[in-house]
């Protein structure tokens, strides 16, 4: 069992900068890759970028390349999301994900085993 829990959201302005944190606790940490998702109002939850397990490589979706940077600590059994220059079209609950598996990287939330339940980020204009 793995048990995630999120914390830094907040709301901020555009053009600002946000840290979001996620702490792993319940097995090893580098033994699975980690994720974050996003959901905004009335739409899906969808795909944000995800990190292998002790590599250090990255996969961003198009949207967020060169603006957000995730990050591991294996440590301290720790997942960021740095957001920096962000936008109003950042707006959402952002969750972290666990994948047990061996396949990387997984953009689809049906891959993931475990979820934290959340912290929002709100990007007014």
């Amino acid at each position: 069992q793995v048990h995630l829990v999120e914390s830094g959201g907040g709301s901020v302005q555009a053009g600002d900068s946000l840290r979001l944190s996620c702490a792993s606790s319940g097995r090893t940490f580098s033994d699975y890759a980690m994720a974050w998702f996003r959901q905004a109002p009335g739409k899906e939850r969808e795909f944000v970028a995800t990190i292998a397990w002790t590599s250090g490589s990255t996969y961003y979706t198009d949207s967020v390349k060169g603006r957000f940077t995730i990050t591991r600590d294996n440590e301290k059994s720790m997942l960021y999301l740095q957001m920096d220059s962000l936008k109003p079209e950042d707006t959402g609950a952002y969750y972290c994900a666990a994948d047990l598996g061996s396949a990387w990287p997984q953009v689809t939330e049906d891959k993931y085993d475990y979820w934290g339940q959340g912290t929002q980020v709100t990007v007014s204009s």
